[in-house]
């Protein structure tokens, strides 16, 4: 079924909020904790010792973290790229997006200094680990969808949900406007083809020509657009039960889920009022 959606200039249909804030505390696959970028020993002089992936990060943040740990020259793993053998799923088309796994990634290991190509083959075997499951796949098929589809699905819901609570009604926004032919109007995906790591949308934003413009363009981005973790793929393959097609993030913490949209207006009125309030006042 099709359902007509009100103009674009009206109010942005789904979002965290314009301001939202962006978690820098990571939580890495197998603690639960949040851990610098580089972890270091005591002596704050000392080498590096492991690299931490955020959930949440795009490609080229990884890219830039890895040419850090290794003192590298700015843009040397991105130019590795080309010649490296990453075991991608043909979907991918050699672009590892959503397959750089969040997690902590030793930079010696047996005596061997990691590399570009090491590292990157290890975020990569370690998402087809994650990913390629009996679970996982029977999921993203019982969602209609093939394993790559659902990795696009599980990285837009880890850049929009507020919290983790939230993923799964993320997850059902995106499958509920999906088969109602509706465009998915997600910021996250006009960002990332910004190029810009906010959720900041302006409606000139919108209207940019791009494959992943989600106001313009139908269906799912081209490729995923973040490295999700493992609850945000879960959230993909077994969103929460609801009829909601919009949802707006208020304040941190309170992202309110509608079907109606006269109620998601009256939620964005709430949202602006609670932005304002929380601007500092301009000093005279």
């Amino acid at each position: 079924m099709h359902m007509n959606t009100p103009s674009r200039s009206t109010i942005r249909l789904t979002r965290r909020g314009r301001i939202a804030l962006i978690a820098a505390g990571a939580v890495v696959a197998g603690t639960a904790v949040a851990v610098p970028l580089l972890s270091l020993g005591e002596d704050e002089e000392a080498k590096p010792t492991s690299l931490v992936i955020p959930e949440g990060w795009r490609a080229s943040q990884v890219y830039e973290a890895i040419d850090k740990a290794l003192t590298l020259p700015p843009g040397s793993t991105k130019k590795s790229l080309g010649k490296l053998d990453l075991k991608l799923p043909n979907d991918a088309d050699g672009n590892p997006e959503g397959y750089l796994f969040p997690a902590t990634y030793p930079l010696e290991r047996a005596g061997k200094k990691a590399t570009p190509d090491s590292l990157l083959s290890a975020m990569v075997d370690a998402a087809n680990q994650k990913f390629s499951g009996a679970p996982i796949a029977a999921g993203a098929q019982r969602n209609a969808m093939n394993l790559y589809q659902a990795v696009t699905i599980a990285s837009i819901v880890q850049a929009e949900a507020d919290t983790k609570a939230d993923m799964g009604k993320v997850a059902r926004v995106i499958y509920n406007r999906l088969e109602r032919g509706m465009p998915l109007q997600m910021d996250s995906t006009v960002n990332y083809a910004l190029n810009r790591r906010t959720l900041r949308t302006s409606d000139t934003d919108t209207r940019i020509e791009s494959p992943y413009n989600s106001y313009q363009r139908m269906g799912l981005p081209p490729t995923p657009i973040a490295n999700p973790g493992e609850d945000a793929m879960r959230a993909a393959i077994n969103p929460a039960a609801g009829d909601w097609l919009y949802f707006v993030t208020v304040k941190p913490g309170d992202t309110r889920f509608t079907a109606d949209y006269s109620e998601h207006q009256r939620n964005v009125a709430d949202f602006t009022k609670a932005q304002r309030k929380a601007s500092p006042k301009p000093t005279k």
